[in-house]
């Protein structure tokens, strides 16, 4: 599923290339979406891209090349498919005398995509697939998602790139709690929450990155960080 910017702009810029043959420059693009600056438009690109709506070609002026459309776009029904690389991990036997291990009841919660820890990336709502998290792992009687993590601004935290990170829905947090902070309604980000005064400060655990500080109207709190998975 698209948001409706990365639609918009996919539509665009498939009338484009049907029209002219090339794609529209990034100013064009800008203008066409009534964004106030070309970096919304480099985020939207890279949203494309990451779902496999469009391909950046090198070393080529206006270098875009649509790979396929949505349904919503005449194209075919589209999804997120996890890529899966199958292991050499065997079967563990089981001595004749082994008594059965009772497991902790496991718990479906939906990815709801990527996560920038670090410089903010493309809100993202709706859900591309589902991962297995243990109950006891749930905080709450809240709703839950999941969400991959993508940066490093949050590894002194011990929340690394590429681990997936479980959040309890919630627009409440306390000082020191790591959300994901949703910036002007389009980009999200997974910080250290403060208040202070007026203003919301949002902190890396990373020194390499500043803290950010922004007015309470600009951040809306969407979730507050419960657990994590990562893969080895």
């Amino acid at each position: 599923m698209l948001t409706k910017k990365q639609l918009d702009l996919l539509a665009f810029i498939h009338k484009r290339v049907q029209r002219d043959g090339v794609p529209p420059s990034f100013d064009e693009m800008r203008e066409a979406l009534d964004l106030r600056s070309k970096s919304g438009i480099h985020r939207l690109i890279t949203a494309l891209e990451e779902r496999g709506f469009i391909r950046r070609l090198a070393h080529r002026a206006r270098a875009l090349e649509i790979v396929k459309l949505p349904e919503a776009l005449g194209g075919a029904a589209t999804g997120f498919t996890p890529r899966v690389i199958e292991g050499d991990r065997p079967t563990a036997q089981q001595p004749a005398n082994a008594q059965p291990v009772e497991t902790a009841q496991a718990v479906a919660l939906p990815v709801m995509g990527r996560i920038a820890a670090g410089v903010p990336i493309e809100a993202i709502s709706h859900a591309s697939h589902s991962v297995a998290v243990p109950g006891t792992m749930l905080s709450g009687r809240g709703t839950h998602y999941a969400l991959e993590v993508k940066g490093d601004s949050m590894i002194e935290a011990g929340i690394n790139d590429g681990d997936v990170v479980i959040i309890r829905e919630t627009s409440a947090a306390d000082n020191g709690d790591i959300v994901v902070a949703l910036i002007e309604e389009q980009e999200a980000t997974l910080k250290r929450f403060f208040r202070r005064g007026n203003a919301i400060a949002l902190e890396a655990a990373n020194p390499a990155y500043e803290t950010r500080i922004l007015p309470e109207d600009m951040v809306r709190v969407q979730g507050r960080l419960v657990g994590l998975i990562r893969s080895y």
